[in-house]
C-alpha cells in the first residue's frame, strides 16, 4: 500500500474555529486520516498531520491550503514563529510504497495547481527544491511575511509555480518532501537530568563540545566550540526530567530512521547508562510510527534471540514493543500508533472474516468471491504450511546446520503469505469492477465508446490478478520443496500439503485466468499473449508440484 504523510504549518494557532475549518476541509477528503492538530498561542501556528494514498493526501492538502487562504490574512497575523503564508510550509514524507522521489513529485503537483487556481506563489524545498539554496527551509522563509512582497521582486527569488505576485491576504507557501521524523524518548531509572542529558551527548550526531586536559572548552579561531561527535547519525538528542513520570528521560528525534532506527538508539542507550551505573526502563512513542521501523526492531531483537523470522507481521511487531519496553509508563496499542494499522483499522476485507464467515459468504449467490479469491487463498495456505515446517525446524537438535536457512526461508514464507492473503480481496475487487463497468448506461456513441474502455480496463485488471497469483506459485513450490527436503521430518506431510495447495492455487488461477480472457475478443492481440504465458507458468508448476509429490510420497513410505 502506498502511504504518504502530510504536516502542513498554518499561521493560526489561537482562534479553534478558523483552525477547525482547515482540517474540516481535510477530514472532508475520502482516502486520508487526520491523526494530530498541535495549535501553539505564542507562535500562533498550528501543524496539522494527517496520512493517506497519494491522490487523496494531494486533494486533502490543496483543501486544507485553500481553506487557510479563506480564513487567514496574514495581514494581520503576528506570532513568534517564522512565517511566509497563511499556509506557511506543507511537506510530504514517505511511510510506505513510496520514494522520496514520489513525494517530490507530489509536491510539484501540489504546487503547481495551487499557484494556477488559488493564485499563491509556490516555492519548493528540501527532496523537491529546483536548486541547492532552495533546499534549507530557513533560505526560502528569509525576510518572512514583512519582506515577501519586496523579495518576489527579485528574479533569484521568482516563486517555482505561480507569478512573482505578492498576494497579500495568503503570501507564500513553501511545498517539499522530506523524510519521516520519528519522536522517541528512552526512560531512565534516575531522577537525574544532567545524567540522562550526559548520555544524550554521547549519542546525538552533533556531539558535545571538547575539552582540553584542565577541561576548557577548545575552540575555532573564530570562538566557536569545537565538536566530538556523538555515536549516531541523524540523531538528536538532549536529556530532561519528566514530573508526571517522576523520571528522566533521552528524548530523542531520528530524522531519519533508516540511517539509525529506534532499537538502535535503544541498545546504544542502555550501553551508556550501563557505563554510568544506570538501566533503562523502557521507551516511549511520542506520535505515530511507520510500521518498517517496529519490523526492523522486532526482526534484530528476534535475531539476537536466535528465533526465526518467519512468524506472522504482527508478532513480530509485538516482539519489537515488548523489546523496548514501549508500554512501560503508557499504554501503546498496535492499532492507534502505528501508522498502517491506524489506516486500515476500518477497511474490513474477505480475509478479515473468520474461516467460518468466509465460507458462508463465499456459498452464497454473490459472484464474488469466487474462485479466483480461493485460488489465492490456497497459495497463502501453501506459504503458511511452509512457514510452520520452518519454525519446527528452528531449535531442533540435530538440525542446527539448516537454523539459519530456515530462518530466512520463513521469513520469506510470511512475505508471500500476506501478498496471497491480499490477492483473495484484490481478486473480488477485480470482478466487481467489471461487473460495475458492464453496468454502466450508454445511450450516444461517446458513451458507448466510454463504456467499452471501461469494460476492456476492467477484464484486464481481472485477468492481471490471477495471472499474478499464478505467477507467484512457483516460489510456493520451491519453498514446500525446500521444507520436504531440509525441515523437520515429522512434518514431511505438511510440506507435502504444501506442495498440493500450491498446485491448487495454479491450476485455480489459470482457470480465472482464461474465464477472463474470454471477455477480451475485442483485445485478442494482449488475450493471446496472456494465454501464451499463463500455459507456460502453469506447465512449469505442474511439473515441479508432481515431481514434489512423487518424493514426498517416496520419503513417506521409506
Amino acid at each position: 500500500m502506498a502511504i504518504v504523510e502530510c504536516v502542513p504549518n498554518f499561521s493560526e494557532g489561537r482562534n479553534l474555529a478558523v483552525i477547525n475549518q482547515i482540517t474540516q476541509a481535510i477530514e472532508n477528503v475520502e482516502g486520508v486520516a487526520l491523526l494530530d492538530v498541535d495549535p501553539g498561542a505564542a507562535t500562533n501556528r498550528t501543524v496539522v498531520t494527517f496520512v493517506g494514498d497519494p491522490e487523496s493526501a494531494v486533494e486533502a492538502a490543496f483543501a486544507a491550503i485553500k481553506t487557510a487562504s479563506e480564513v487567514i490574512d496574514m495581514r494581520n497575523h503576528s506570532g513568534a514563529h517564522a512565517r511566509m503564508g497563511a499556509t506557511d510550509v506543507c511537506p510530504f514524507i514517505p511511510v510506505s510504497g513510496m520514494t522520496m522521489e514520489d513525494c517530490a513529485e507530489l509536491a510539484r503537483k501540489l504546487g503547481e495547481r495551487v499557484a494556477k487556481e488559488l493564485g499563491i506563489p509556490i516555492y519548493l524545498y528540501e527532496a523537491a527544491a529546483t536548486r541547492e539554496e532552495r533546499r534549507n527551509l530557513a533560505n526560502v522563509r528569509a525576510g518572512e511575511y514583512e519582506g515577501l512582497e519586496q523579495k518576489l521582486k527579485d528574479p533569484e527569488w521568482a516563486p517555482d509555480f505561480g507569478e512573482a505576485k505578492f498576494n497579500p491576504g495568503a503570501g507564500a507557501t513553501v511545498i517539499g518532501a522530506r523524510k519521516f521524523l520519528i519522536a522517541y524518548n528512552v526512560n531512565l531509572n534516575t531522577r537525574d537530568r544532567k545524567r540522562a542529558h550526559d548520555i544524550a551527548l554521547d549519542i546525538r550526531e552533533a556531539g558535545r563540545a571538547k575539552r582540553d586536559a584542565q577541561g576548557e572548552i577548545v575552540r575555532h579561531p573564530d570562538g566557536k566550540a569545537i565538536k566530538v561527535p556523538g555515536r549516531l547519525k541523524e540523531t538528536k538528542a538532549v536529556g530532561w526530567y519528566i514530573d508526571e513520570y517522576d523520571q528522566a528521560q533521552v528524548s530523542i528525534n531520528l530524522v531519519d530512521y533508516e540511517v539509525t532506527a529506534p532499537h538502535q538508539v535503544f541498545d546504544v542507550i542502555e550501553e551508556e547508562a550501563q557505563k554510568r551505573g544506570l538501566r533503562v526502563t523502557g521507551s516511549e512513542l511520542v506520535g505515530l510510527i511507520p510500521l518498517n521501523a517496529l519490523l526492523m526492531a522486532g526482526r534484530h531483537y528476534l535475531k539476537k534471540q536466535g528465533k526465526s523470522m518467519g512468524i506472522p507481521e504482527r508478532m513480530i511487531v509485538e516482539t519489537a514493543v515488548q523489546s523496548l519496553g514501549l508500554r512501560d509508563i503508557a499504554t501503546f496499542d498496535l492499532d492507534e500508533k502505528i501508522i498502517e494499522y491506524r489506516l486500515n483499522r476500518d477497511n474490513k476485507g474477505l480475509v478479515d472474516l473468520t474461516v467460518t464467515g468466509f465460507a458462508n459468504e463465499l456459498s452464497t449467490d454473490s459472484p464474488a468471491p469466487g474462485g479466483g479469491s480461493v485460488a489465492a487463498l490456497c497459495g497463502s495456505l501453501s506459504a503458511s504450511l511452509s512457514s510452520m515446517v520452518g519454525n519446527l525446524t528452528m531449535g531442533r537438535k540435530g538440525q542446527e546446520s539448516v537454523w539459519e536457512e530456515m530462518s530466512e526461508l520463513g521469513a520469506k514464507a510470511q512475505e508471500l503469505k500476506d501478498w496471497y492473503l491480499s490477492a483473495v480481496d484484490r481478486d473480488t475487487a477485480a470482478f466487481n469492477a467489471v461487473m460495475a463497468a458492464n453496468r454502466i448506461r450508454a445511450k450516444s456513441d461517446d458513451e458507448k465508446a466510454a463504456k467499452a474502455d471501461a469494460v476492456k480496463a476492467a477484464n484486464r485488471l481481472a485477468t492481471t490478478v490471477p495471472m499474478e497469483v499464478l505467477e507467484r506459485t512457483m516460489e510456493l513450490i520451491r519453498l514446500a520443496q525446500k521444507m520436504a527436503e531440509f525441515g523437520n521430518p515429522n512434518s514431511l506431510s505438511d510440506a507435502g500439503v504444501a506442495g498440493l495447495t500450491a498446485r491448487s492455487c495454479a491450476e485455480g488461477a489459470y482457470y480465472n485466468v482464461l474465464i477472463n480472457l474470454g471477455g477480451l475478443d475485442d483485445d485478442a492481440a494482449w488475450g493471446k499473449k496472456q494465454r501464451t504465458k499463463a500455459e507456460a507458468n502453469l506447465a512449469k508448476c505442474r511439473e515441479k508440484a508432481e515431481a514434489l509429490a512423487k518424493f514426498v510420497e517416496r520419503k513417506l513410505s521409506s
